[in-house]
């Protein structure tokens, strides 16, 4: 096994659902058992789009406009909603969604020329609206680093939301950005234990880490945030008091929080990690995640799939409340202002 196969999420392969075809093993006929194939390497595949700025028309996500400079995630989260979005591609949902990186090398120039344009209409640009903008790779690339220096740029606002604590690299920009009321962070907690982070979230960054980037953040005058995303049932729910307690000593100071959703082929990806990872539980947290459900395992209408619906809903709803009352987080997210927007044109000196 090589070395980048290590700590993948995804045990399972589910069928690209737009796929007539696929790829089977027959032991009757085969001459290569599925287990003696080589380790499957991480790949990072040139996207040609030709465009950065997607436009949001969900009633429950905060953001209408959002820039994903990465699909597909190496963090391999087996949980991740955003898994079936990679089957567009013709790749599957399982192990290519953390293996078969695209990347959008031109992201930065394309949102520039993007925010030049007269028919731009100053708004908020949300950075991972579907996929991490801060996963491993952009260490190496830089590609959101880019992004907000052209969002400097033009001061146009930006909130982000990351599990990876690389965000705390670009401190300097972000903070830039928060002198004019243009900015906002929100760090993805699920859990302190290091041993569950390790199987839930293989490829994010420790608790510790993400709890140091929120005090670098916070120092820095950049409103930050927390996101317990997912909770699920029986795995990491109880840790609602403790998550927020060590948020809000770190610096934080709103939260939010989703429960476990299993949209398409995210289900038995999930299921397959939940056997292998916690046998003992499975029925445990499957029948306390249909109390959240209707006794379904996904719901996917607008104002439920993000909370659930009935008494174990209102339940952790209660919990959570309460802990960030406790904890001063119980404010509303910042909304970034764009009073402070100029429009940049290329090779055109700004006029004060």
């Amino acid at each position: 096994m090589s070395s980048s196969e290590h700590h993948r999420g995804a045990g399972a392969n589910p069928p690209n659902r737009f796929l007539h075809t696929r790829r089977a093993y027959d032991p009757d006929i085969a001459d290569l058992d599925p287990a003696d194939e080589p380790a499957t390497r991480t790949q990072f595949i040139p996207d040609l789009t030709q465009s950065i700025l997607s436009r949001n028309d969900s009633p429950d996500v905060g953001f209408t406009w959002s820039a994903n400079p990465y699909r597909g995630c190496e963090h391999g989260c087996a949980y991740c909603y955003a898994r079936p979005t990679h089957e567009y591609l013709g790749y599957n949902a399982g192990i290519d969604f953390e293996s078969r990186i695209l990347v959008k090398h031109r992201a930065a120039e394309l949102l520039r020329a993007e925010l030049a344009k007269p028919s731009w209409k100053p708004d908020v640009i949300a950075l991972s609206g579907v996929t991490d903008c801060y996963q491993p790779v952009e260490r190496k690339l830089h590609i959101t680093r880019d992004c907000l220096a052209v969002l400097a740029e033009f001061r146009n606002p930006v909130t982000i939301v990351t599990k990876n604590a690389l965000v705390a690299r670009d401190v300097d920009i972000l903070a830039d950005l928060a002198q004019h009321r243009a900015a906002a962070v929100c760090i993805s907690l699920t859990t302190l234990d290091p041993a569950l982070r390790t199987v839930l979230e293989p490829r994010a960054s420790p608790p510790a880490a993400r709890l140091l980037a929120i005090r670098r953040l916070a120092d820095a005058g950049v409103p930050v945030g927390v996101l317990c995303a997912p909770l699920i049932p029986a795995i990491n729910d109880h840790e609602v008091p403790r998550l927020l307690e060590a948020a809000a000593n770190a610096g934080a100071t709103f939260a939010s929080y989703t429960v476990l959703r299993l949209p398409l082929a995210v289900e038995p990806i999930f299921l397959d990690w939940l056997q292998r990872h916690f046998p003992d539980r499975r029925d445990k947290v499957l029948g306390q995640l249909r109390d959240f459900r209707d006794g379904a395992l996904n719901r996917s209408e607008f104002g439920e799939r993000m909370r659930g619906t009935g008494a174990a809903a209102d339940r952790l709803s209660q919990l959570f409340k309460m802990s960030a009352r406790r904890h001063r987080m119980d404010h509303a997210w910042p909304e970034p202002s764009t009073a402070a927007f100029r429009r940049v044109i290329p090779g055109q000196l700004e006029l004060f």
